[in-house]
């Protein structure tokens, strides 16, 4: 049974790659090869790589690495968001795509509360001053945002926009959407959900604003000046999604000039930003290095999807996550 493994071409293990806590998933159903040590002899090993299972967006697969893989069947990717993939290329070769939906939702949705409320609470702002080995006497002049009764905007109300306003109802907040589709009525419901055709309204109205959406040509730069001169100045803009659905240098702008009140990140475009970066010296931005799916059990669950995914391609199955080209 061991030697009818397939084979697979993965990144690598540790740094970059998969954690160690997941390899056991990966080797139970494949033959697994790093990238670095298929690179040493790609001419022996190309022929016998089946699959990609691509985590981090890692290893790219651009023209150059697939010619190499005369006998590749699937692309496997972990996460949700596919804009990294030109699918209709892979799909041109013959080669299935897939992706991980739904095992990150809880996950993504969890830091995006987190994120609102650390940056609604001055949270980091605080540990730094009660850790501080010259404080000898705490402020009290560290107020925050209230986020209990507040307006939660969310901006993509697919699965983890869901998920998100399921927290958002249990802080009392009140849940207004933009999607490009209107949920059902009882979904509405059980989140106490109002829908905003005009995505101008929600930004008008909303103290927190919340995208998650995916990464699309129409939703590039989503939020630039105009969004978010709509915004309230005592607003906060709160990012999960991609890093280019916000126009980085119009959120500056109105982070300096006080056309909004703070931001919260997950994701930033290029990742990590330059070290210079403006976004990094504003006190009232928070930013994280998109882990929205950073727990072990859920990088457990994307990784067993994306091995039922890809072996599902290899014998013939239906595939559970297929992604299909436009």
């Amino acid at each position: 049974m061991e030697d009818n493994k397939p084979w697979a071409l993965i990144s690598e293990v540790g740094d970059q790659g998969y954690i160690e806590e997941v390899t056991d998933i990966l080797e139970q159903h494949f033959h697994i090869i790093c990238h670095k040590d298929f690179l040493q002899n790609s001419l022996v090993h190309g022929p016998k790589i089946q699959a990609i299972l691509m985590w981090n967006t890692l290893p790219a697969a651009k023209p150059s690495l697939l010619s190499l893989l005369p006998s590749l069947k699937v692309v496997a990717s972990g996460g949700a968001g596919i804009d990294h993939l030109d699918v209709p290329y892979i799909a041109s070769l013959g080669v299935k795509v897939t992706n991980t939906p739904g095992v990150v939702s809880d996950a993504t949705a969890d830091i995006a509360m987190g994120l609102l409320l650390a940056s609604a609470r001055r949270i980091v702002e605080g540990h730094l001053i009660a850790v501080d080995p010259n404080i000898t006497c705490l402020p009290l002049k560290l107020m925050g945002v209230e986020v209990t009764g507040s307006t939660l905007g969310i901006i993509g109300m697919g699965h983890i926009g869901y998920k998100i306003a399921q927290r958002g109802k249990g802080f009392d907040m009140k849940i207004l959407y933009h999607n490009r589709n209107r949920r059902s009525f009882e979904d509405e419901q059980a989140v106490g959900a109002s829908y905003r055709e005009n995505m101008d309204d929600l930004l008008k109205e909303s103290d927190f604003v919340m995208m998650a959406v995916n990464l699309t040509p129409e939703t590039t730069d989503l939020i630039s000046h105009r969004e978010l001169s709509l915004m309230k100045p005592t607003a906060t803009l709160v990012n999960i999604s991609r890093g280019l659905v916000v126009d980085q240098d119009a959120l500056v702008k109105a982070l300096k000039s006080g056309g909004i009140c703070a931001a919260a990140l997950d994701v930033t475009h290029p990742e990590p930003l330059p070290r210079d970066h403006p976004l990094l010296c504003l006190p009232n931005v928070l930013i994280t290095p998109h882990v929205g799916t950073n727990t072990i059990a859920t990088t457990r669950k994307m990784v067993l999807k994306m091995v039922d995914n890809a072996v599902a391609v290899l014998n013939g199955q239906v595939i559970p996550n297929e992604v299909k080209p436009n």
